[in-house]
């Protein structure tokens, strides 16, 4: 399977980043096509300016900057997103990239009547995340609702083949969690990335 990664992180020697490592070790050592974008390490600008909104149709040449990004997009089967919840959500810079790059032409189309969208990226059969929260598994999931979820699985999904699979993966409370927690977490990372098919 052709996979693309999409990391979200600021700072190179985390957690967030060994995570991300371990996916992609596992992924190729099972034999996927692994593609990277690394959005900090890019030095990604997630801020959609004046001119752009404007011109966000099916009909405006897509922005130098985001060519590599749709053309990565366009590529896959499987895209697995690797970031850090910060404030119950995506950082800033994936949330830019998911604005900037699930644009219209691109993920989805509008139908004529009543504006309707219709997916764009029937070539992604599957999403998955891979994240970390400050918070509690019950204070996310039952008093915020867990919203970060909803925009990846259910938003994002919707632009994809209608059969797409997803998974989603989180370690709570990280800051509390014990050096074994960590690794077990890897671990449970590497056994996902390795239940792929190929």
């Amino acid at each position: 399977m052709r996979l693309l990664f999409v990391h979200a992180h600021p700072v190179p020697e985390s957690f967030n980043t060994a995570l991300l490592a371990a996916a992609l070790e596992t992924a190729r050592a099972q034999g996927h096509d692994v593609r990277l974008i690394d959005l900090h390490g890019e030095g990604f600008n997630p801020v959609m300016s004046a001119e752009e909104r404007r011109g966000y149709t099916e009909d405006v040449p897509i922005p130098a900057d985001l060519v590599q990004h749709v053309e990565a997009l366009q590529w896959a089967d499987g895209l697995i997103l690797v970031y850090p919840t910060w404030w119950y959500a995506q950082p800033a810079i994936l949330k830019g990239w998911m604005d900037r790059v699930w644009r219209p032409g691109i993920a989805f189309t509008l139908h004529e009547e009543g504006q309707r969208l219709r997916p764009a990226l029937a070539n992604i059969r599957l999403i998955g995340v891979i994240t970390t929260f400050g918070s509690p598994w019950w204070f996310w999931t039952f008093l915020m609702g867990a919203p970060g979820r909803k925009i990846i699985l259910r938003g994002l999904r919707f632009c994809t083949h209608a059969r797409t699979r997803t998974f989603w993966l989180g370690l709570h409370a990280i800051e509390e969690q014990t050096d074994l927690a960590r690794r077990r977490y890897i671990d449970r990372v590497r056994a996902r990335i390795a239940q792929i098919p190929l």
